[in-house]
């Protein structure tokens, strides 16, 4: 394996498993970024494949200014210019990753209706607060009904969203309104989910919309129906079944591992199966099945997003993020991996060929060459997950003797929902925003950062995560945070209590003044719709703008690697938040592209793209944004604090 190994990882437990690989003769995704270098042209969206004339390529010839001629002939053979190629390349990604999380959402919409209908065994309503707050939302009647008729009008509701033809999707009203006015004013308003995701890949098909400018504005729309939609729509089913996340202590990296115990690892998006294995797994019979094979007991941990959402509703410890889920398996303890759907590498199939870990897929829409598939029946939960974990079970006496597992495993304190910030700061009676506003405006905390996204080979894995993050809460910026980059942060030790020694004077008084980290686990990619309703919380309560372009706000998605993180970013920027990308910028081979994302967006949604590589710098230009919204609000210089005399207290009357 070439190249300098701690170049790969900032985390000790990654790297031991990436020597432990090189002696076992094992193939990961860190020696095939050695072996391969990505592709320039594609990088910097200059590639169409988009018909059989092509692909064509149109690469930007770096370091000259062009010519009018030169631009010219810069086409594919349709004619398509550089701009055209690259802003079709960059709707095609916010569609795919808008179709991957809203399909989630569809799943989760589905599973939600044949719970309610009391065909799904295992399963129940268990926030009755949410259901109900959900229903009188929607203008659904509670009157004496029972919550399974509530719930089965709620799902069919909002099962009706995504095939949904004209109108504006429901959610959209949760915006603040000035932020509502001004989409239907640019036209971006969605109309149904799965409307605004074909008619992407339709205007990107082959002599379809030929105006970059067009192409942009159907990239807003439809990342507005995965943000204000699909992943909103899941976030708020999830809870409303699973339960609304609360903070819980817990533990991460591959250190929870245990030698003496059945390991299985689920990995994946979709929380269905995750919670029935949380049950199955803690099942006596179980556990006295696995003693009879020799067993102490039986270790769940998660991988990736679902390990976010078994995480923050059951304590179950998680054993990494996005790059790690090859190492899991090379410790050589992990009896299954059940996957389910999205970041699952098909490279996992070739490391457990050469173990004894047996590679579960659950998800007919994800199949794996070489896997064994195990279709998850959501109507008889119980009886599927039991029969992954009988499999489990049976595969630990097949354990070969080169077992080891990296002692190191950091605490964290995850489920900072929508619903538990408002409570933290208010109370149960007066649960409200308004101290996180209070100490905005007074300084104490600077502004607000949320950290979203994936792992990248092509970077340090967690290193540009972990040294954002850092920058940020030492300049006093409030960071939340979802996904990959949750944990690359937790294993860092900043997502317990004790990490705002790390944060600066006013942000840490505030931390140990409600018993908070400095930055707050958010939930999976998916829940980034979390973040959405608590920005528009910040800006309804008041004293901090009237749209979410008002605030001292900003997001990053500084390793990212997913088109699930482009419909993110682009549905961030559309409601008005300045927001970064590291690693590669997709739109590179245009400049008036690139141009329009980074500076014309602004004028149009308040909100814009940028791209920065180095950590510190991208930090220090998200503290310059908050900086400057500050300004704009009236509120970038201390205050005096007044103590109000009575004859004071009658003058203001």
């Amino acid at each position: 394996m070439a190249g300098d190994k701690t170049k790969k990882s900032i985390d000790a437990a990654t790297l031991e498993m990436i020597d432990k690989a090189e002696k076992d003769r094992v193939s990961t995704v860190f020696e095939r970024a050695d072996n391969m270098k990505p592709c320039p042209i594609g990088a910097e969206g200059s590639c169409c494949s988009n018909c059989a004339m092509g692909p064509c390529r149109v690469p930007l010839a770096k370091g000259k200014t062009e010519t009018e001629e030169e631009k010219n002939k810069r086409r594919g053979l349709c004619g398509a210019t550089a701009e055209t190629i690259a802003a079709r390349n960059f709707l095609r990604k916010i569609a795919a990753g808008s179709a991957a999380h809203s399909d989630h959402g569809r799943r989760i919409t589905q599973h939600f209706l044949e719970t309610a209908r009391g065909h799904a065994a295992g399963f129940e309503i268990k926030d009755e607060q949410k259901l109900l707050q959900l229903a009188l939302e929607l203008g659904i009647k509670i009157d004496d009904r029972s919550n399974n008729e509530i719930a089965i009008e709620i799902g069919e509701v909002l099962l009706a969203e995504f095939g949904k033809q004209e109108g504006e999707l429901l959610f959209v009203k949760r915006a603040p309104l000035k932020r509502q006015e001004l989409w239907r004013k640019l036209g971006v308003t969605p109309r149904g989910i799965d409307r605004e995701v074909v008619e992407a890949m339709h205007r990107t098909h082959m002599g379809v919309d030929q105006d970059y400018q067009n192409l942009l504005l159907q990239g807003a729309r439809v990342s507005l129906a995965d943000g204000w939609g699909g992943s909103m729509i899941a976030t708020d089913l999830q809870d409303i079944m699973f339960g609304t996340p609360s903070p819980a202590l817990g533990t991460i990296n591959l250190g929870v591992l245990k030698e003496d115990e059945v390991n299985i690892i689920i990995h994946g998006h979709e929380p269905a199966l995750a919670e029935m294995l949380a049950v199955v797994s803690h099942d006596p019979e179980m556990a006295a099945y696995a003693k009879t094979k020799g067993a102490k007991g039986i270790n769940l941990t998660g991988m990736c997003c679902t390990a976010n959402e078994i995480m923050m509703r059951h304590g179950i410890p998680i054993a990494g993020n996005f790059l790690q889920q090859e190492l899991a398996i090379i410790t050589g303890a992990v009896e299954a991996m059940v996957v389910d759907v999205q970041c699952i590498m098909q490279g996992l199939s070739n490391v457990a060929r050469c173990y004894h870990t047996k590679l579960i897929t659950t998800d007919e829409r994800a199949k794996i060459e070489g896997a064994q598939h195990m279709q998850f029946d959501e109507t008889n939960a119980v009886e599927s997950a039991r029969a992954i974990v009988r499999i489990a079970i049976d595969n630990f006496s097949n354990r070969r003797p080169e077992v080891f597992i990296p002692k190191h495993k950091s605490e964290l304190v995850a489920g900072f929902s929508h619903e538990t910030i408002n409570y933290l700061l208010g109370g149960l009676y007066r649960a409200s925003y308004r101290p996180l506003n209070d100490n905005i405006i007074n300084g104490r905390i600077r502004g607000v950062a949320g950290i979203v996204g994936c792992n990248n080979a092509r970077v340090t894995h967690d290193d540009v995560h972990v040294t954002l993050a850092r920058e940020l809460i030492k300049n006093d910026v409030l960071v939340l945070l979802t996904g990959c980059a949750a944990m690359a942060v937790a294993k860092a030790g900043l997502m317990v209590p004790e990490g705002a020694q790390f944060a600066g004077a006013g942000l840490r008084s505030v931390c140990e003044a409600v018993g908070i980290p400095p930055v707050l686990h958010m939930g999976s990619c998916v829940d980034n719709a979390r973040i959405l309703i608590a920005a528009t919380a910040m800006v309804k309560d008041g004293g901090l703008g009237d749209d979410i372009s008002d605030l001292p706000a900003c997001g990053a998605a500084p390793e990212w690697m997913s088109e699930k993180a482009v419909s993110i970013g682009q549905y961030f920027v559309s409601s008005g938040v300045y927001t970064f990308f590291g690693v590669t910028w997709p739109t590179a081979g245009s400049k008036e592209v690139t141009d329009f994302l980074f500076k014309d967006m602004e004028k149009m949604y308040g909100g814009m793209w940028d791209f920065e590589t180095d950590p510190v710098k991208m930090a220090q230009k998200m503290i310059a944004h908050i900086d400057k919204k500050r300004k704009a609000l009236g509120i970038d210089k201390a205050r005096e604090r007044v103590l109000y005399d009575m004859a004071m207290r009658r003058e203001l009357t």
